[in-house]
């Protein structure tokens, strides 16, 4: 029986950890064909990251065929999982998504803010260009998709494109799943996070070790000390004890953008002058990364890999596929339709929760009311995604400067008119949709 999964992006610095995660699952995942594609303006990286994984799959002794190409509708011949890690205009247009909105006075970050809106515009019509080929060559095939950001791609691909077996993924429950574990000095195995809320705006209500309530020990401990309680591209600024005993929920580090603001955007401010931007240092970084996987002595995932923010993105999706793969109906935590588990929100809308894995997908655990305390913002993010998807996708100036007016990082009517024009025209190579007159 044949298992084949493609990887689109698969020049990316992550793809070593993928190959690692399914050579690691062989035994009850037993992928027979892996096709790896990207772009032509990323073949180098391509050829690389190939090379690399061949050596892994050969000291691994598993029989997995491998390959890679740029011809993606080739590739999706026969396919039963699809990853999707892709970066519309790399780490350069990730670069401008920091730097511009920085330049304005604003965060600079590339899912959040005004960075994270033009990722989103970039994005999201080649993933539904991507989705429609998956579902005209292979309709049966799951897509995996962790291109950020993620919860909005999700909804994106959900709602408008005819393929529906679409689940996405994010690091960042993983992380605060470890870190908490790291608190408790427990197995990550054993720890459990009932989460609520949305990709990068998601909290912790509970925590449980072996089904025991451990979550007073953790709030306890995220206001009393200084942890580091952030994946690399995040330095964590902790939490007073005020804020984390008022909510009563574990906030994520993604938080400190919307709860911190003033303090986040000075450090990044000092930081963008003395190091520059962080797409600038990842650059950096992935020139390193790529002339160790380019080393023909090298046959693992090296451990300088983790030093990217994004590091175990791959381990969560191949755990995906695994419990899809295996029907285990264990509990993971993705991004879906929310199918009534958050009474506050549509069933349409998606929400990143905890979902019994099954080989029909995904199926939230019901959550019941948002938490009071953050019900407003929830409610406020995911009116603000919505608009971004919908400008996304048409093109709509109007629907993009409405986009940056509900943005709880931008808000200001005054300034938010030549913020978005910069961005817009910086990255009009990427933004075809975009072309009309402005106002027209």
């Amino acid at each position: 029986m044949s298992l084949k999964v493609v990887v689109i992006g698969g020049g990316s610095s992550y793809t070593p950890e993928i190959m690692e995660g399914i050579i690691r699952r062989h035994h009850q995942l037993p992928v027979t064909e892996i096709v790896l594609v990207d772009v032509e303006d990323g073949q180098e990286k391509l050829e690389i990251i190939g090379r690399l994984a061949e050596r892994m799959i050969e000291k691994a002794q598993k029989p997995i065929k491998l390959s890679w190409t740029l011809d993606r509708k080739k590739a999706l011949e026969n396919a039963d999982f699809v990853s999707t890690q892709i970066r519309v205009g790399g780490l350069e247009a990730r670069e401008k998504d920091e730097r511009i909105p920085l330049s304005h006075g604003f965060i600079g970050q590339e899912t959040n803010g005004a960075g994270g809106i033009l990722k989103a515009f970039r994005t999201i019509p080649v993933l539904l260009e991507i989705a429609q080929d998956v579902h005209r060559i292979c309709p049966n095939a799951w897509m995996i998709n962790f291109t950020n950001p993620a919860g909005m791609v999700t909804e994106a691909l959900l709602k408008h494109s005819p393929h529906k077996k679409v689940i996405g993924v994010c690091n960042i429950p993983y992380n605060m799943r470890h870190s908490t574990a790291e608190i408790l000095d427990a197995d990550p195995d054993q720890v459990r996070i009932d989460f609520v809320g949305l990709n990068h705006f998601v909290f912790g209500q509970k925590v449980y070790v072996n089904g025991h309530d451990r979550t007073n020990e953790v709030l306890t401990s995220l206001a009393s000390e200084d942890l580091n309680y952030s994946p690399a591209n995040i330095v964590s600024l902790g939490w007073t004890k005020e804020f984390v005993n008022s909510l009563k929920l574990l906030p994520n580090p993604y938080h400190q953008y919307y709860y911190q603001t003033k303090e986040v955007l000075a450090k990044d401010v000092k930081a963008f002058q003395e190091n520059g931007t962080r797409a600038q240092v990842v650059q950096e970084l992935e020139k390193a990364l790529f002339a160790i996987y380019d080393n023909p002595d090298l046959q693992v995932k090296p451990k300088e890999l983790e030093e990217r923010g994004g590091a175990f993105y791959s381990d969560v999706a191949c755990s995906l596929m695994d419990s899809i793969y295996n029907n285990k109906e264990d509990i993971q935590t993705v991004n879906t339709f929310n199918n009534g588990a958050i009474e506050d929100l549509p069933n349409d809308a998606v929400v990143e929760a905890n979902c019994v894995i099954t080989n029909n997908g995904p199926k939230p655990v019901t959550i019941g009311s948002l938490p009071a305390a953050v019900k407003g913002d929830i409610l406020q993010m995911k009116a603000f995604e919505e608009l971004v998807i919908t400008a996304s996708i048409t093109g709509d100036y109007h629907q993009a400067y409405q986009a940056f007016l509900a943005n709880p990082l931008i808000k200001d009517e005054k300034r938010i008119q030549p913020l978005l024009d910069e961005l817009l025209e910086a990255h009009k190579e990427y933004l075809p949709q975009f072309a009309k007159k402005r106002g027209s």
